[in-house]
C-alpha cells in the first residue's frame, strides 16, 4: 500500500531513520505508525461523513414518502370523524322522536360519547405509562467510549 508522506519526512520515523533501513526490509517507502494512524484517522471520518450524508438522504425520501400518506390518513380522519357525527345525529333524533323529548335523545348520546371518551383516555394513560424509552440503546450508547479506547470487558 502505499500513501503520500504528509508531513514531508520522506519516511522519517521519530528516532531519524528511515521506516525501511530500521525495519531492515529494504523497501523504503514503508508508511510510520503515525502515517498509519493518520490514514485510518482520514478515513475514518470519510466514512462517518459518507454515513451521515446517506442516512440525511434516506431519511428525506421516507419522510417525503411517509407525508404522502399521512395526508391519505389525515383525510380518512376527517372523513370518518364528519361520518360519526352525522350518525350520532340521527341516532339522538331518533331517539328523541320515539321518546317525544328531542332533547333526551340527544342528552344519552353525548353521555354515550362521554364513556366512549373516558375509556380510551384511561387506556391511553396506561399505555403512555408502559412505554420505557429506548433502553437498549441507551445501554449501548454509554458502552462506546469503553470500546474506542480497548476496554472490552468494561463494554460487554
Amino acid at each position: 500500500m502505499t500513501t503520500s508522506d504528509p508531513y514531508g519526512t520522506g519516511g522519517a520515523t521519530a528516532m531519524g531513520t528511515s521506516a525501511g533501513s530500521a525495519t531492515g526490509s529494504g523497501s523504503g517507502d514503508s508508511p510510520s505508525i503515525g502515517q498509519l494512524f493518520s490514514e485510518v484517522t482520514s478515513d475514518l471520518s470519510t466514512l462517518m461523513r459518507q454515513e451521515v450524508a446517506l442516512a440525511k438522504a434516506e431519511a428525506t425520501q421516507s419522510a417525503k414518502q411517509a407525508s404522502k400518506g399521512v395526508g391519505m390518513f389525515a383525510g380518512a380522519g376527517y372523513t370518518g370523524h364528519l361520518t360519526v357525527l352525522f350518525l350520532s345525529l340521527a341516532a339522538a333524533w331518533a331517539l328523541g322522536d320515539w321518546w317525544e323529548a328531542p332533547a333526551l335523545g340527544f342528552l344519552v348520546i353525548a353521555v354515550l360519547w362521554g364513556i366512549v371518551a373516558a375509556v380510551l383516555a384511561l387506556r391511553g394513560k396506561k399505555e403512555m405509562e408502559a412505554v420505557k424509552g429506548m433502553p437498549k440503546t441507551t445501554d449501548t450508547v454509554k458502552k462506546i467510549p469503553d470500546a474506542l479506547h480497548g476496554n472490552q470487558e468494561a463494554a460487554r
